[in-house]
Order: C-alpha cells, then sequence, then structure tokens
C-alpha cells in the first residue's frame, strides 16, 4: 500500500510528464517546484519509489515514470476527478470548493467503491473543470486544445477547460459570469501589453494574459480543436 505523500508524488510526476508534455521525464528541482517541497526531500522520496518500481532514477538525473508508476498515478487523479464531479454534480458543491475535497477523498482505494461512482455518474468522460477522466484501466484520451491567448482576433472560440484550479481563479472565472462551454468573441488584442478584449453573452471585458493563459478552448464554430479554416 502506497502512502499518501507516494500518492502524490506519483499523481505530481503524471502530471508533468504526462499531462504537460512536454518530457517525459523531469528533474528534482521541478518535481520539488511542483510539490512545494525541497529538493532534498525529492531526493529521498524518488529513492523509495525507485525501490518499489515506480520510478527509473540516477542521483542527479532526471525521473521518469515506470508503467506501474504511471498506472498508479493515474488511479489518483481518476479517483480524485470522478469525486470532484460527484461533489459538483450530485452535492451542489461549486467548482472551487471541489479540489480541496477531492484531495482528501482520492486516497480511498476501494476500486468496487470508484468503479460504482464512475457507473452511477454515467462515466463522465470530463471533471467540472473540463479535465479528462482516466478509466479503470489507467487509460486517459487528452484532447487537443488551445489556451485564449492562442486565438487570434475576431475569432470565435468555447471554453472547454481551465488550466489554474486555484479557488482564486475559478472564483474570478465566476466573477466575470463565464462557465465551460460558454462562447466568446476575441475583439482585440493589444500588442503591447497582450490585454484581451473578448465578448460572451453579449458583453464585452477586457481580460488579462494571465486569465487568457488559463483558459483552454476550442473553436466555436466547427466544434475542432484543432487547426481549422473557419
Amino acid at each position: 500500500m502506497l502512502s499518501f505523500t507516494e500518492e502524490n508524488y506519483l499523481k505530481k510526476l503524471v502530471q508533468l510528464t504526462i499531462f504537460d508534455e512536454e518530457s517525459s521525464e523531469v528533474g528534482v528541482n521541478k518535481l520539488a517546484l511542483g510539490l512545494n517541497v525541497k529538493p532534498a526531500t525529492v531526493s529521498d522520496m524518488v529513492r523509495k519509489l525507485k525501490e518499489k518500481s515506480f520510478v527509473n532514477y540516477q542521483k542527479y538525473g532526471k525521473i521518469s515514470l515506470t508503467a506501474s508508476g504511471k498506472k498508479e498515478g493515474m488511479m489518483v487523479i481518476r479517483r480524485h476527478r470522478l469525486w470532484e464531479t460527484f461533489l459538483y454534480e450530485k452535492l451542489d458543491f461549486s467548482w472551487d470548493e471541489v479540489h480541496q475535497l477531492a484531495e482528501e477523498l482520492e486516497h480511498i482505494h476501494s476500486a468496487k467503491l470508484i468503479n460504482g461512482l464512475d457507473r452511477f455518474l454515467a462515466f463522465p468522460e470530463f471533471d467540472p473543470h473540463g479535465d479528462a477522466i482516466p478509466n479503470e484501466d489507467g487509460q486517459i484520451k487528452i484532447p487537443f486544445r488551445r489556451t485564449l491567448t492562442e486565438i487570434k482576433s475576431g475569432k470565435r472560440c468555447k471554453i472547454v477547460a481551465v488550466k489554474d484550479n486555484s479557488s482564486e481563479f475559478l472564483q474570478y472565472v465566476d466573477k466575470i459570469g463565464l462557465k465551460i462551454q460558454d462562447e466568446i468573441l476575441i475583439v482585440n488584442k493589444e500588442e503591447f501589453d497582450s490585454l484581451t478584449t473578448i465578448e460572451s453573452h453579449g458583453k464585452q471585458m477586457v481580460v488579462s494574459l494571465k486569465f487568457t493563459d488559463n483558459i483552454f478552448v476550442i473553436c466555436a464554430k466547427c466544434s475542432k480543436a484543432k487547426e481549422c479554416n473557419c
């Protein structure tokens, strides 16, 4: 049985090496930054995970997940995102409230419970933040999507996910009246400071680069995430 801390390490490694798609390996310092711990603490834990065959690691080298490490990390993420979905859809928690509760619930290991929860929720593909949910085999299909920053002026797009799951950011999205599946028109982009004027529900507003970098979208006209001719 893995400890909560070991599960958190594997979950973060999945996020850094699979979801971010920059590299299948990550350095100790980057993992330490992601977990908000000291590099020496990471080195100690990674050695333990290596002994259990969950990671590949050599001193001063990069860290990568083994097949079993990836599976275990995906299972933690599956439990987390299913609990978020349950809390949001069935217990009326807001999307900025579910993350912290799911952080605790994700460590419940009963496969029967989690698979039953999945079935009860009618096998959701995405959680309340638009993140894909791994299946019971630990497989996940991550959709191609772009940040709002990448969309040109005059284009229409649809919000499909948020990159920042912090309560502060989600509350801000609520405050300006936006949600998943809302359509947005890019009215104007300032070259000087990247401030972007957007329009949604007939209302225009100016948002920052920090905001547009943390919103994932697809083309609103054809519902394609990849480059299109719309």
